[in-house]
C-alpha cells in the first residue's frame, strides 16, 4: 500500500458543521428506504463500471468508490477481479446492507464509515469515483475540503471520475438541494491540477420510473 505525508494544514480544510446532519439523513435514508429502493439505485451500474475499470487498467490498481454506499459498482469490481477497492460513505447502514449482499466477498473490500470532507485518505489511488457525494456540496467551504482530499489522494497520471446532475437534472435529491454541473463549470470546479479527458451525458432511470439526466466527467490528475 503506497502512504504518502498529509500536508500539516490538511485537517484544517474540515467541513462545514453540519457532517453529523448530513450523516445522520444519510444513515436515516437507508434506514427506511433500503438500497434498493432508493432513487440512484442501479442494478447495472453505468456508465461507472466502464468508466472506472477503462481508467483503473490493471485489476491490482487502487479505487475508491466515494459515497459508494449499498450501491452494486463494488459488486461489479470484484466480479472483474479489481482486489484493491475501497467503498467510503457517511452511513453504517448502507455499508452493512452492501456487506450483506456481498456475503464472503466482503473481506475482500476496504469499508469506511467517513465524510469525504473530512476523511484522511490512508494510501493514493489510481481511480476515485464518485457518483453520489459531490453534487450535495452546495457550500464553497464543503467543495474546498473535498477537493483537497481528492488531490491529496491522487497522484499525477491518477484519475478521477465524477457524476453529477446534469444542468436539466433533478434540483433537488432525498430531500436536499444539490448543485447542478455541466463538463466545462465541473472542470472549472476541480481547477488547474486536473484536465478533463472524458465527457458523457447519462440518463439515469429510478427504481419509480423517472428519468434523471447526469454527466460524467473523467480527470486526470496533471499536477
Amino acid at each position: 500500500m503506497q502512504t504518502y505525508e498529509i500536508p500539516s494544514d490538511f485537517a484544517s480544510l474540515a467541513a462545514s458543521a453540519d457532517v453529523p446532519v448530513r450523516q445522520a439523513h444519510w444513515q436515516d435514508a437507508y434506514v427506511r428506504h433500503g438500497g434498493r429502493h432508493v432513487s440512484w439505485f442501479q442494478e447495472a451500474p453505468q456508465p461507472s463500471l466502464d468508466l472506472v475499470t477503462h481508467f483503473a487498467g490493471s485489476p491490482d490498481a487502487a479505487i475508491v468508490d466515494v459515497g459508494g454506499g449499498a450501491a452494486c459498482l463494488v459488486d461489479h469490481l470484484l466480479d472483474r477481479g479489481f482486489a484493491n477497492v475501497t467503498v467510503l460513505d457517511l452511513s453504517a447502514a448502507s455499508l452493512a446492507a452492501a456487506k450483506a449482499r456481498l456475503g464472503s466477498s466482503a473481506a475482500a473490500v476496504h469499508w469506511l464509515v467517513d465524510d469525504a470532507v473530512r476523511w484522511v485518505p490512508p494510501q493514493a489511488y489510481v481511480v476515485w469515483h464518485d457518483r453520489a457525494a459531490f453534487h450535495f456540496l452546495t457550500e464553497e467551504a464543503d467543495r474546498a475540503a473535498y477537493l483537497a482530499r481528492l488531490t491529496q489522494a491522487l497522484t499525477p497520471g491518477a484519475h478521477a471520475v465524477i457524476g453529477t446532475f446534469a444542468p436539466d437534472g433533478p434540483e433537488r435529491c432525498s430531500g436536499l438541494p444539490v448543485v447542478r454541473y455541466d463538463a466545462d463549470t465541473l472542470a472549472r470546479t476541480l481547477g488547474a491540477p486536473f484536465v478533463r479527458v472524458r465527457t458523457q451525458r447519462h440518463e439515469h432511470t429510478t427504481p419509480s420510473g423517472a428519468i434523471q439526466a447526469f454527466q460524467f466527467s473523467v480527470f486526470r490528475r496533471v499536477a
